[in-house]
């Protein structure tokens, strides 16, 4: 069977992780998110793409739920002891993924094209596939102004509530060489448990992306993030509060309207599936507290569609 995950990191990355700990690595296709890349001294950084491959890669940091594990941080205390710009952390382990991406970009390599060397050099066999190659860059609206992602989710810590997002570029961004291809041929589309308005959102805001779920001809399900209508970590439930008005499977299901056809939510949420409309509700658990967890959900996932 053919699956297609639509992701951002962490989160998304663990579920990734424990999908291809049930399916055939060679049969998954991750399609990251790009809005939350940035430039850090000099190197092109993409975090939720970075997340999914060392979660692939088994390099992830379990614990801090970002970065490499084993990680160290000596060039980070000298650009600090230096004066230059550290509020955005790098490990000197990351640090070599970021100067090898950047020497690629630069003598004119498209993101799509490093990320699967890359990825082929650190032994994974899923495809990740960037959503596009282009320039997309999620820009988040509040009182104190317009910042970049990465600005308010690190920079502010995400303390400045969200009045509305933009996505830089989507508009005439085109999906990554595979992407469309990946999509058509699945038996099965996924959108990751990751926050539906800076993860996954940057994706379907590429046309064609979005295009190409609305004429799918096979079952697309999502996970939701919320637990009991919380976040385990991160604002997705301030910004589903703010933006769609709660932080119900319903609120979840109206973010993606059109695009799926079952949403698997937490035993916590059970009791409050109204307004889904031909939406199925699933429940389980989804709390990744570990990779047993991991594989659970994704045997529940991927047991939707019929063998």
């Amino acid at each position: 069977m053919k699956v297609v995950i639509l992701s951002g990191g962490v989160g998304g990355a663990r579920f990734v992780r424990g999908v291809v700990d049930v399916a055939d690595p060679r049969d998954v296709t991750v399609i990251g998110n790009v809005g939350d890349d940035l430039d850090v001294l000099g190197m092109r950084v993409s975090p939720d793409l970075d997340s999914i491959l060392y979660a692939l890669a088994g390099l992830n940091d379990e614990q801090r739920g970002w970065g490499r594990a084993d990680e160290s941080w000596n060039a980070l205390a000298t650009v600090t002891e230096l004066g230059g710009e550290s509020w955005f952390a790098l490990g000197d382990r990351d640090l070599g993924l970021h100067l090898v991406r950047t020497q690629a970009l630069r003598s004119g390599e498209p993101l799509s094209a490093v990320t699967a060397r890359i990825a082929h050099a650190l032994g994974v066999e899923t495809a990740l596939l960037p959503a596009t190659d282009d320039l997309l860059r999620t820009w988040i609206a509040t009182a104190a102004g317009e910042f970049t992602f990465q600005e308010w989710f690190v920079a502010r810590g995400h303390r400045d509530e969200v009045d509305a997002l933009r996505f830089e570029g989507a508009e005439a961004a085109t999906p990554a060489p595979g992407v469309l291809d990946a999509i058509a041929s699945a038996d099965l589309l996924l959108i990751a448990p990751s926050n539906p308005y800076v993860s996954i959102a940057p994706i379907l805001a590429v046309p064609a992306i979005r295009a190409a779920l609305t004429s799918r001809r096979v079952p697309c399900v999502a996970v939701s993030p919320l637990i009991g209508g919380r976040a385990v970590k991160g604002p997705a439930d301030r910004m589903l509060a703010r933006l769609a008005g709660g932080t119900s499977p319903r609120h979840v299901t109206d973010c993606y309207r059109g695009l799926i056809d079952a949403l698997v939510i937490d035993e916590a949420d059970a009791d409050d599936v109204d307004g889904l409309g031909a939406v199925k509700a699933v429940p389980t658990r989804t709390l990744m507290s570990g990779a047993d967890a991991r594989r659970r959900l994704a045997e529940v996932v991927l047991g939707l569609v019929p063998a």
